[in-house]
């Protein structure tokens, strides 16, 4: 039988459709890690790629991520046989004496990221992993928490950190000054941007870790912590308004809105929905919040995301170093098991026994003020415009946070190759090049609007260039008009939605002046120029493995120069599933809008994107 990567997802096969289900999930997903923790139970090296970390902190990365899926299935009184290889890995990985010392902690270091699971596992099964020990490997285990939690961690999402070791230790009877915690939990608190929305940390950003780690542990806290009964209330009331907003980053298939970085760590950006349950915080119906859930989990269970032996890979919907980051270890994608902290929950609770409702139709555009972004339901799939944001300076940075749409069915491609200006995919990017070898596109922004369902955006891909950017919905398709002003000749390239490439070149291409369509076997990729000067139309295969979810992907695209002085571009694109009636919006493309009645309403109601706004 040939092989088939998808069969080796643990997931595979399991219906997902009960609690007992994704409990047997959580044993599936650790069993193939057994033959790799090392004698001492405190290592797991799960591959040779490095991080940025050491070797010990990304071994100890490999046994702590599991604890997230574990810990809740105990909790609720599932069997987790291998409790004793956990004590056994916890005592010898906190003792400086033992070959496998886990090693000295340091201010904001990836140790203190990991123990984060271990306080967990403390404070909701201590009779699993702590009363068990010895008093004197108790003792270690404490003295090693201890003086973690009186380190610094780094300002964002990592000071909630310190705040689940203390609770793991509060839990177990360990004696500490609370102070440092309410300190951390005031400035958590500080990255309010309102709406229910945070900041990860002091910058212009808003990406999955809101919903995976600021509202998730936060949803934690309410439940685990003493007292503390106003800040809680807080937490909740949070969670609840952006719920409203969050449910545009899923598609009616279950898939996640791919955007940002991290996206190596799969499922957790379902763990939100979980965490609601968690928390007993019915922000919507119990079955739409059930549906959400679970339609997230089935859409995993069908991808190739693990290797032969069962192991997740760095990647997304396939093994693929080109989009991780440097703090990516073998051991990351485990942290995809905080998706089943509902499993803590009683079976007869509302969330278990809730029947699983469809998501809503959305047939208006839906403006997320807060994030600069705007989310349009379009058959099977939801399309997010995106006004831009900030970002540290790694692999794909541009890709992950600045294009100007991105998708839940066709994700985003990330250039492979930054010195072949041709060979660039640019999927939702402007592309420029004034070499016609190297390349730039939108970066950092100098302003980001937003006016009702509209957005704009200043950016600078050299310091003598200017790009204005508005983004309009009109769906199926949405529109990108470029003001550029240069000094110089630029060629350009503008990309449509990648879409799944077939083998035999059986897929169909149409391209012409103005116009490029991509007819693939399941979907259709088109983009169209409005621009008085029509670029060339480009079908294109990008670089495989550079797009998210599938490694061969077509492309549409239009190409052209521009000469000195302003140029206006207008862009409509849109991708639809073969299945959907696509002919019909194929051949009636939006009009062109004229941009002195856009830019008329941002000067009368544009406001600063709240995301980009502080921070400056």
């Amino acid at each position: 039988m040939i092989y088939d990567p998808a069969r080796a997802n643990p997931l595979f096969g399991n219906p997902l459709k009960t609690r007992d289900d994704l409990a047997k999930a959580v044993i599936d997903l650790f069993e193939p890690l057994l033959p790799y923790f090392s004698e001492g139970g405190a290592r797991v090296r799960l591959g040779a790629a490095g991080a940025i970390f050491d070797r010990a902190a990304a071994d100890l990365e490999g046994f702590a991520r599991p604890l997230w899926g574990i810990v809740p299935l105990a909790a609720g009184g599932g069997v987790f046989p291998h409790w004793d290889l956990y004590r056994r890995g916890l005592a010898n990985g906190t003792n400086p004496a033992h070959p496998e010392y886990w090693g000295d902690l340091a201010d904001r270091n990836q140790r203190l990221v990991e123990l984060a699971a271990v306080g967990f596992a403390l404070a909701l099964v201590p009779e699993h992993i702590w009363e068990p020990l010895g008093d004197s490997e108790k003792k270690t285990v404490a003295a090693y928490l201890l003086k973690a939690r009186a380190l610094e961690f780094i300002d964002n999402n990592w000071k909630f950190f310190r705040v689940l070791i203390d609770l793991g230790l509060e839990r177990v009877s360990v004696a500490f000054d609370h102070r440092k915690t309410l300190a951390y939990l005031d400035e958590l608190e500080a990255f309010d941007l309102g709406d229910g929305w945070y900041r990860d940390g002091p910058v212009r950003r808003v990406d999955h870790y809101i919903p995976f780690a600021m509202h998730f542990y936060g949803l934690i806290y309410t439940v685990l912590a003493k007292g503390d009964e106003a800040r809680k209330e807080r937490f909740r009331d949070r969670a609840r308004i952006f719920t409203r907003d969050i449910r545009h980053w899923f598609g009616p298939d279950g898939a996640a809105l791919a955007f940002g970085r991290s996206q190596t760590y799969r499922f957790a950006a379902g763990g939100f929905w979980g965490a609601l349950g968690f928390a007993g915080v019915e922000a919507l119906p119990w079955a739409e919040i059930k549906g959400y859930y679970m339609r997230h989990i089935r859409w995993w269970s069908a991808m190739p995301i693990a290797d032969r032996d069962g192991v997740l890979s760095v990647g997304y919907g396939y093994p693929n170093l080109f989009m991780s980051e440097s703090y990516n270890s073998p051991g990351s994608p485990y942290w995809a098991l905080k998706f089943f902290l509902p499993l803590a929950l009683a079976g007869d609770h509302p969330f278990w026994t809730a029947e699983e409702a469809p998501q809503p139709e959305f047939p208006e555009p839906v403006a997320l003020k807060p994030a600069g972004m705007v989310a349009m339901h379009t058959p099977g799939n939801v399309v997010v415009l995106s006004s831009g944001q900030q970002h540290d300076k790694m692999l794909g940075a541009n890709e992950k946070y600045s294009k100007f749409v991105y998708s839940t069915r066709y994700a985003f491609n990330i250039e492979a190759d930054d010195r072949n200006f041709s060979a660039a995919s640019f999927d939702g990017m402007l592309g420029l090049s004034d070499d016609g070898v190297h390349f730039r596109m939108r970066e950092t922004l100098e302003e980001a609007l937003i006016t009702g369902d509209l957005l704009y955006s200043r950016w600078r891909p050299w310091n003598d260039v200017m790009i204005e950017t508005w983004l309009l919905p009109e769906n199926p398709w949405h529109i990108r008009m470029h003001r550029i002003t240069t000094p110089r000749t630029l060629s350009t390239i503008e990309g449509g939605f990648a879409i799944e490439r077939a083998d035999f070149n059986a897929d169909r291409s149409d391209v012409s002046d103005g116009r490029a369509v991509w007819y693939g076997q399941t979907d259709v990729s088109a983009i169209v120029d409005l621009s008085p000067n029509r670029r060339a139309g480009h079908a294109m295969s990008p670089i495989p493995n550079t797009n998210l979810i599938h490694a061969k992907t077509l492309l549409p695209q239009l190409r052209g120069e521009i000469g000195p002085g302003t140029t206006m571009l207008v862009t409509a694109a849109m991708a639809l599933p073969r299945r959907e009636n696509w002919a019909k919006a194929l051949d009636n493309p939006p009009a062109c809008p004229r941009l002195d009645e856009v830019k008329r309403l941002f000067r009368e109601n544009g406001v600063r994107v709240p995301a980009f706004a502080l921070g400056t």
